[in-house]
């Protein structure tokens, strides 16, 4: 899924540039808004009947998942008469900055995957359609999905896509590392005392068993799961004030700090080393999406497991993003690729439990209920997590105020040099002038 990767769903450089919304991007988009002929092409996605047309189909799927959806789209094109999809996969950082000034160019894709954090982003530039028509004419509602995912899908009283599936933060336990300090290695720990009674017993046999990243990935995720769990939100409900502060973000990021202080953990982890001691046995239990399963699968004797998250706090959290499918909002469109594209979006829909195969929980109810997913292995241990995963709100350029406020805030404390609230106070300060900043920037647009 990305250059220098080590079994996540893209790199770090990735991430940063989805999360900041690619702002040069957009910029290029322009203001389009919404544009309603366009968004009322075609049947909803029941049928197309219209004269051949081919589709341009971009996304990320750089890693072991592009082959699943490939061999989708080229079973949708072989029962097509007049629609026939071509994929375009490249890297999340390259696909979430070229995306914008190729629609507005009219040279850009005419369906995509975007995650669910970007769609706010993008709807306010004017780069994707609403698809109210897909969702009312296929007569989708909550109860077809996870209500969570549905819900998110929604900016500004429209909707703008059309789930595909949930990646959750998961619980990765490694099964050697756990019988070598005499830990059952079928019995991984689920609560807190539990959990620390692990960390304790691997500690006096020299293994450092929960290898705490300073990083966005795995530790900013962390810290968002153990928000959840201690009963704090990142932000106010209508997105103005940052809140993660609150004693629920204290106490979140003074447990991953006393991880570190009391040597469960190795100091200044760096990128992705604590998935590389999981797999080679230095570290024991790790956090991580579900991304993972793919590449983990592939390492040879390794004999690890996965669960839900450990409830450190209160109740029961998990961060969680979501692909869901967009139609471009291209300069010049025809409508007939339009219609075309809403056909395609239902018929991968209703099979994405062979794209569960490619690491992934599906959005529908109907798939994470049939067999097909529930013969997976390792997939249905992280649809557990459904009732209880969150989003970032949706709210136009959230991405950026995290990794321009809280993502430093939690590198400079896991790496011992701030203190846990101290940290998130400075960095909630500037969340809520970046907040104040997009509101008025996006009204604008």
């Amino acid at each position: 899924m990305g250059e220098g990767r080590v079994g996540r769903g893209f790199t770090r450089r990735e991430f940063l540039v989805t999360s900041l919304g690619a702002g040069a991007g957009f910029a290029l988009a322009g203001c389009g808004g919404s544009n309603s002929d366009l968004e009322k092409a075609g049947s909803g996605g029941r049928s197309y009947n219209g004269p051949k047309v081919k589709l341009a189909f971009w996304n990320g799927f750089t890693g072991g998942d592009g082959p699943f959806m490939e061999r989708l789209v080229e079973e949708f094109s072989s029962k097509q008469k007049n629609i026939d999809v071509s994929m375009n996969t490249v890297d999340w950082a390259v696909y979430y900055q070229k995306v914008p000034a190729a629609v507005q160019s009219g040279k850009g894709p005419d369906l995509g995957i975007m995650h669910i954090d970007q769609l706010p982003t993008n709807a306010a530039r004017g780069v994707i359609l609403a698809l109210d028509d897909v969702a009312n004419a296929l007569n989708l509602k909550e109860s077809d999905f996870a209500s969570v995912v549905w819900n998110a899908g929604v900016y500004s009283g429209k909707r703008y896509g059309i789930p595909l599936d949930i990646h959750p933060l998961g619980f990765y336990y490694n099964k050697g590392t756990m019988e070598k300090a005499g830990l059952n290695p079928d019995e991984p720990p689920q609560t807190k005392d539990d959990y620390m009674a692990a960390l304790e017993q691997m500690k006096s046999k020299g293994i450092q068993g929960h290898w705490m990243s300073p990083l966005l990935f795995t530790g900013g995720l962390t810290f968002q799961a153990l928000l959840y769990q201690f009963g704090g939100q990142l932000y106010n409900e209508d997105a103005t004030k940052a809140t993660f502060n609150s004693q629920a973000g204290v106490d979140a990021l003074t447990w991953m700090v006393d991880v570190v202080k009391e040597g469960y953990s190795p100091k200044d982890v760096a990128q992705d080393d604590e998935f590389t001691a999981f797999q080679n046995g230095q570290n024991a239990f790790m956090w991580n999406g579900i991304w993972n399963i793919l590449t983990l699968n592939e390492v040879k004797d390794l004999e690890w497991g996965a669960a839900p998250l450990p409830q450190i706090g209160t109740q029961k959290g998990a961060w969680a993003n979501s692909h869901n499918f967009v139609i471009m909002n291209k300069r010049g469109q025809d409508p007939n690729k339009v219609a075309a594209s809403k056909v395609f979006i239902n018929w991968i829909s209703e099979r994405s439990a062979e794209w569960a195969k490619a690491g992934q929980v599906p959005a529908r109810n109907s798939v994470r209920e049939s067999q097909a997913f529930k013969s997976l292995k390792w997939q249905p241990k992280f649809a557990e997590e459904l009732p209880y995963v969150q989003f970032t709100p949706p709210v136009p350029g959230i991405a950026d105020v995290y990794t321009g406020s809280l993502d430093p805030a939690i590198n400079e404390a896991v790496l011992l040099k701030k203190e846990s609230e101290t940290a998130l106070d400075e960095a909630a300060g500037k969340a809520d002038q970046l907040l104040k900043e997009n509101k008025q920037k996006y009204q604008a647009a």
